[in-house]
């Protein structure tokens, strides 16, 4: 079942005639080795990368897809801001739960981390530093969003993680090195969200921290898993902020 549920509605239409697909120099290739992600598309709205002063990479859920997270800028402030959502093989990043060992989401997850790294390379050879592109994800996606952060730190415009929590080792902690160097990072979950338990979002925001993140988190009693205006709001005035 998709994990993909919002309370907002989201109207295709007003945004469809927008967006923009780019499609990597390897999606004729359909690659065969274990990099399950590479090749698919990347959806574009807003403005174009080449005329954007900041950059959103959106990461979307299990059983979703990249029209349904950026559908989320509609949103959000467009003046000066690319959003790019790139797509998962199959609608989802990896297999099994994120609080499974994390072997059992091997080659799946890596693959989904490299799909990161390509996207943030795209924006950066715009001219896009790190600190003026920002990662948001939901659910799987944001569960991706701070494990990548986690894994590369270094300023960025902002994390935002809507029900998702970090990775780690799966059903085990991990350690994690560097600096996020103030980075703003926003936690927002409900504290009964069946996919995401409480407890890892609560250590999510002690990890971030540690690593010099600015952290925000916000837990919402008996939400479902969803995203929320409250959220929406958050991360629109950060947006406007970067």
């Amino acid at each position: 079942m998709a994990d993909e549920l919002i309370l907002l509605t989201f109207v295709h239409s007003v945004i469809l005639s927008k967006i923009r697909i780019h499609y990597p120099n390897s999606f004729m290739l359909q690659n065969q080795s274990h990099d399950y992600h590479a090749g698919r598309p990347v959806l574009n709205n807003g403005q174009p990368l080449d005329k954007a002063r900041n950059a959103m990479i959106m990461l979307h859920g299990r059983g979703a897809g990249a029209y349904d997270i950026l559908s989320l800028s509609q949103y959000l402030s467009q003046e000066r801001t690319a959003f790019l959502a790139p797509q998962a093989a199959n609608n989802t990043w990896y297999p099994n739960r994120f609080i499974e060992p994390v072997e059992t989401n091997e080659p799946w997850l890596s693959s989904a981390l490299s799909v990161i790294e390509s996207v943030l390379k795209q924006v950066a050879d715009a001219g896009i530093p790190a600190e003026r592109t920002l990662l948001l994800g939901f659910s799987q996606g944001a569960c991706l969003a701070l494990e990548f952060a986690a894994q590369h730190p270094q300023r960025y415009g902002g994390v935002f993680a809507l029900s998702g929590a970090l990775i780690e080792n799966g059903d085990q902690q991990r350690e994690y090195d560097g600096s996020l160097a103030g980075t703003p990072v926003f936690l927002g979950c409900s504290d009964v969200d069946f996919h995401i338990p409480v407890e890892r979002v609560y250590r999510s925001g002690e990890v971030m921290k540690a690593l010099g993140a600015e952290v925000t988190q916000r837990i919402y009693p008996g939400m479902g898993h969803t995203v929320n205006e409250d959220e929406i709001e958050w991360v629109n005035e950060a947006v406007k902020a970067v």
